[in-house]
Order: structure tokens, then C-alpha cells, then sequence
């Protein structure tokens, strides 16, 4: 039997859920020392196919031949000894536990007492941080830690498994541009050492500058692979979505009214956020809010919405000024909000779509007795739902189950319920394909032109220029700027995101 030129191989991979076919005889291979992008729309399933792989999902059919072994792993820890390594999008580090214990967490070294051997786990560490150019402590606390460090923890632990394969899945979603570089030079690093790196991404400007191949799924089966030098950004959205996204931007078609909200020289309690911050936002405009890392944008309009605390400023809504900012308040005033991180602040993971979408708005629809009207409540949720075209099995479906693109359908849902004027949206694509973009764009041009007016946080900048009907720029917590739609390009945002910079 010749040697197969693969280091992996799935072949006719079989996975079905309960009323799901979520993979249908997909195939997908990867050579040693390659970059291989798997692309696709949410629920495309990406995510299944590698859970499958690490030993998470059992196959339904299908076989996995790994080095020319055909083989099925039964947990991840049999995947990462056998030298398959996973990092996720959601991080699972033991906070209080320091960087060496959370990397050889399971697999410590004994001295001959058959004890911890701390001393040669801080060793091994430091020279595993220092081969990948990390220059942080390996006995600072993982909590103490930022989110880019973490991750990089991740990725130490994956290359100390010696590992032939290494799963990234959304790698860069919260890293700054400079840690984007960092990551880079480690993947292409280990590409020359022969190590296999499957990589799990929304954003094309990252597959074509690091990947040497992509795979394209939708709807559970496999589209087809292709050299990413023969592929180019129109070809890939239209075999991911199916259909031709000539325009990535729907056209925002609205009348721009009467100023609704006005923000006076508003200042966080915090001294080192934002300050003197003053903007008006009219009725029928999505106005964008644009920045680099820590230009203070997430905090300036949670401040909006009364979940930071103000030292000064004054917010005032259809001329009417909030007397006390508190979230209650602000949704009483007309107000709704989308979070940046869908999954810690936004979705409550282990109840259904149903609860997820009626949350925020119960107090509006109770018996004359004071108790739920449940039975509306679900006619109306799913109703809401129906409009937005969230994509799930039942309205009893946890919301965990659900790709991210309809998890943040669930959400936008939600705070339509509330009957907002004034929707903030802080960035309302993250972490979803180029269709499911295109849908929420959708709804953001139809509700601004139903008179309603979005102020949109995104650092996606495209999306900001595409979107906008005004640009408002921060940097270091000062407003640097506002610029209109016919003014607003990239190399201007940028002079205005670091003006203070």
C-alpha cells in the first residue's frame, strides 16, 4: 500500500442529531506542514466535522485515518495523545491556576517521590514561552492574564503535545493587529517544522494572506477543496453562501429625521476611559462608532445604556434627559442593546430560544391577575423570529445549539420586543459568516428606515464605511471625529483612530 500523501484523512463522515443531518459524507484531507482553511456560513458544519475529529462527537459513519492509521478517537485526550491539538474559540483555562500548571494541567512531571516536580514544569514552560517569542511569566496566574496572552497559553499547550495537527478555530477574534502578526509568524513557524494547522476563520483577508488551501462547506456536505492561489474573494463568498453576494452592503435606504438621542460631554467614573464625550444621533441613521483596541467605544455606550458608571454628562433621549442612567431606565426611555460578546453577556446558553428572545421584555405582557401571559409570549417570540428568519429545529431549542449568526438573530429579537427607538448595536457581525452578515445588515437598513435610529460599534472597517450614514471616531477615550458617509475612508478613520494614539 503506498504511503498517503495526507497526514489526515476523513472520509464519508457521517454525524446526525436529533432531527439534524449536521454532516452528510463529508471528506476533507490535509498534507503535512500546510495551512488549510475551512470555510463556511455558520451551521455549515465546520465546528461538528472538527469536534468529530477531537473526539468530542462520536461518527455516525465514515472513517478518520490519521498517518495512515485508520483510527476513532473516543475523548479529546486520546485525540491530543495520539498528536491532535485543538484551540477554541471560547478559551477553557483554569483562572486561578498559574501558566505552567493550566499547560501541563493533567500531565505534570513527577520527580522520583512521584510528586509535582514545580521546578522542572517552570523549566519547561519558560522554554516552551520563549520558542514561541511569549514573554510572559509562567507562574503568573492565567487571570491575570490578557485574552491575547491566554490564547497564546493555548497554543503553547498545543505545540507541547508535540502535535502533527493544530485545530484554530477563530484564532484572531480578539487579538489586535499586532498579535494577528505574532499569531502569523507562529503558524508559519510550525507549517516549517512539518506541523499540519487547520484553520477555522470568518475573515477572508486572513485565508488569503496565511493559508495554503481551503475547504468549503455548506450545509453539512463538503463543496470542494481548492489552492487559495486559484481562488479568489468573490469565488469563496459565492461557494459558501450558495448564491453571488456581488455587494456585501444592502443599500440603506431611510429619511433622516429629528435628532432622538444627545449625549453632553459625558465622562466615565473610571478616569483612564472616556471623557467629555458629546454626539447627536438622529432618527432613521445608523451612526458608527469607529477605533482601535481600548479606544473606549464598548465603554462609552454601555455608559449609554447605564452599565458603566458616569462621573458627569448628561443623556437625553427625544429632548427628555435620563434623570438616573440605569439600564431599566434606558430601556424604559426607548433604548436596546446587543453586546459585544455574544456568549458571556448576550445569550443565556442553557435556556430555549423562546425564554432567550422574551427576556428582556416580560414585564409587558402579563395576565390582569400580574403572572406571564406565557402563552403570548411564545406566539410572540416566535412570531419575531419568523420575521427575522432565525434558522432552528423548534422554539424549545437551547440557543447554545444554534450557529452564531442565528444566536444573534435571537438577540436583535429580543430587543425588537421591547418596541426600541434607538438600538446600540456593538459589533453586531463578530464572529458570523458573510451570509448571515448580510441578513443582519438586511434588518439594520430596514429598521432605520422604519424611523428607528442604530448606532453600530464595529471594527471591521469595511462594515463601518458600508453601513454608515456618519463615522464618529474615538481614541483613548476622546472623540477625535465624525466624518460623513462621502468623507469616511479608511486611511481617514485611521488618522482620527490615532490621533491620540
Amino acid at each position: 500500500m503506498a504511503e498517503s500523501a495526507y497526514v489526515l484523512e476523513m472520509l464519508g463522515i457521517v454525524k446526525q442529531f436529533p432531527g439534524v443531518l449536521a454532516l452528510d459524507k463529508v471528506d476533507f484531507q490535509v498534507k503535512p506542514g500546510t495551512v488549510h482553511a475551512l470555510m463556511g456560513e455558520n451551521g455549515a458544519g465546520k465546528s461538528t466535522l472538527m469536534k468529530c475529529l477531537f473526539g468530542m462527537y462520536r461518527l455516525d459513519g465514515g472513517k478518520i485515518i490519521l498517518k495512515g492509521n485508520e483510527c476513532r478517537f473516543n475523548s479529546a485526550a486520546d485525540a491530543m495523545d495520539a498528536g491532535v491539538s485543538m484551540i477554541h474559540q471560547e478559551l477553557s483555562n483554569v483562572p486561578e491556576r498559574s501558566v505552567a500548571q493550566n499547560i501541563w494541567l493533567g500531565r505534570e512531571p513527577l520527580n522520583g517521590l512521584h510528586l509535582i516536580d514545580h521546578q522542572k514544569m517552570i523549566r519547561d514552560t519558560r522554554e516552551l514561552l520563549k520558542g514561541l517569542n511569549f514573554d510572559f511569566d509562567p507562574a503568573a496566574k492565567m487571570s491575570s492574564l490578557s485574552i491575547s496572552q491566554q490564547q497564546g497559553c493555548e497554543i503553547a499547550k498545543a505545540v507541547s503535545y508535540k502535535a502533527s495537527i493544530v485545530v484554530m478555530d477563530e484564532p484572531t477574534s480578539s487579538l489586535t493587529e499586532n498579535e494577528v502578526a505574532h499569531l502569523f509568524e507562529i503558524i508559519r513557524n510550525l507549517r516549517s517544522q512539518g506541523v499540519a494547522i487547520i484553520y477555522i476563520s470568518h475573515k477572508m483577508e486572513e485565508i488569503f494572506q496565511i493559508a495554503d488551501t481551503v475547504t468549503v462547506m455548506r450545509d453539512g456536505k463538503g463543496i470542494g477543496t481548492y489552492p487559495v492561489s486559484e481562488i479568489d474573494n468573490n469565488r469563496l463568498i459565492t461557494l459558501m453562501v450558495g448564491r453571488d453576494l456581488t455587494n456585501r452592503f444592502p443599500p440603506v435606504e431611510s429619511v433622516i429625521g429629528g435628532v432622538c438621542l444627545e449625549v453632553k460631554n459625558l465622562s466615565a467614573a473610571n478616569p483612564r476611559s472616556f471623557k467629555n464625550i458629546s454626539f447627536k444621533l438622529h432618527k432613521g441613521e445608523i451612526l458608527g462608532l469607529g477605533g482601535l483596541v481600548g479606544a473606549q467605544r464598548t465603554e462609552l455606550v454601555e455608559a449609554i445604556f447605564g452599565v458603566r458608571a458616569v462621573a458627569d454628562g448628561e443623556i437625553l433621549v427625544n429632548r427628555e434627559p435620563i434623570k438616573k442612567i440605569t439600564p431599566k431606565a434606558a430601556i424604559e426611555a426607548g433604548l436596546g442593546m446587543i453586546t459585544e460578546d455574544r456568549r458571556s453577556s448576550g445569550i443565556f446558553p442553557l435556556l430555549d430560544i423562546t425564554v432567550n428572545t422574551t427576556v428582556a421584555s416580560l414585564g409587558n405582557y402579563k395576565t390582569r391577575i400580574g403572572l406571564l401571559d406565557h402563552k403570548k409570549l411564545r406566539i410572540l417570540a416566535a412570531t419575531q423570529n419568523e420575521q427575522l428568519r432565525t434558522k432552528t429545529p423548534t422554539m424549545g431549542t437551547l440557543i447554545q445549539n444554534l450557529s452564531g449568526g442565528n444566536q444573534q438573530k435571537v438577540i436583535l429579537s429580543r430587543w425588537l420586543m421591547t418596541l426600541p427607538e434607538i438600538l446600540i448595536m456593538d459589533e453586531p457581525t463578530r464572529g458570523i459568516d458573510v451570509g448571515a452578515k448580510y441578513e443582519i445588515y438586511t434588518i439594520m437598513a430596514d429598521l432605520v428606515k422604519q424611523g428607528k435610529a442604530i448606532i453600530m460599534v464595529s471594527s471591521e472597517m469595511p462594515e463601518l464605511i458600508g453601513m454608515s450614514h456618519r463615522v464618529m471616531v474615538l481614541c483613548a477615550g476622546r472623540h477625535t471625529g465624525t466624518l460623513d458617509k462621502q468623507d469616511a475612508s479608511q486611511e481617514v478613520i485611521m488618522r482620527y483612530a490615532t490621533q491620540f494614539a
